[in-house]
């Protein structure tokens, strides 16, 4: 009985493969982040993720749009051909209410970790593919602008999670966030 304890919590710990992404918005009021969005700094756990303009990962989040049953269409911007090119991801919502899956990119999750509604969301994108796991995450601001103190929070909300990078956008470099 001993064997079979110590076997079924070994497997248990051992199977345990998921990334941990805590969340803070578990009080998340969807209809709230509907709108406009900035994409202000990104993170992400391998460098390949974000390296180059047209990495699978660079995507600049144009706006959030929740549905009436309370998914979201997350209308994003990335480069393709030397070009700035529009997509739509359809998020599905799960029963944790800051947690969508995606069911277009494999066994993927889209996790909003914190929002004010106003100035700020955090958002972070888990790929969860048997071979390589993955994380990408977002500042997202209602404006161009980088808030200092937002800049802060997000660094330190990064520290909790297994990202390597990080990369900053300051409004001089509106360009390159690929705005349609």
């Amino acid at each position: 009985m001993k064997c079979l304890l110590l076997a079924l919590s070994v497997a248990l710990v051992c199977g345990t493969q998921d990334i941990f992404v805590p969340q803070t918005g578990e009080g998340l009021d969807v209809q709230k982040v509907a709108g406009t969005w900035y994409s202000v700094a990104m993170a992400a756990s391998d460098l390949a993720l974000l390296s180059t303009q047209s990495a699978p990962l660079r995507l600049y989040v144009q706006e959030l749009r929740p549905t009436a049953q309370g998914d979201m269409e997350i209308m994003v911007h990335r480069w393709e051909d030397s070009s700035c090119v529009q997509a739509k991801i359809f998020a599905e919502k799960t029963e944790v209410p800051a947690e969508f899956k995606i069911n277009s990119l494999g066994d993927s999750k889209v996790h909003v970790l914190d929002t004010d509604y106003e100035t700020f969301a955090f958002l972070c994108l888990e790929n969860a593919a048997p071979t390589k796991q993955s994380l990408a995450c977002q500042y997202l601001a209602r404006t161009p602008k980088v808030d200092q103190v937002v800049m802060d929070q997000f660094s330190r909300a990064m520290k909790l999670l297994p990202i390597h990078i990080q990369m900053a956008f300051t409004p001089a470099q509106a360009e390159e966030r690929c705005r349609v």
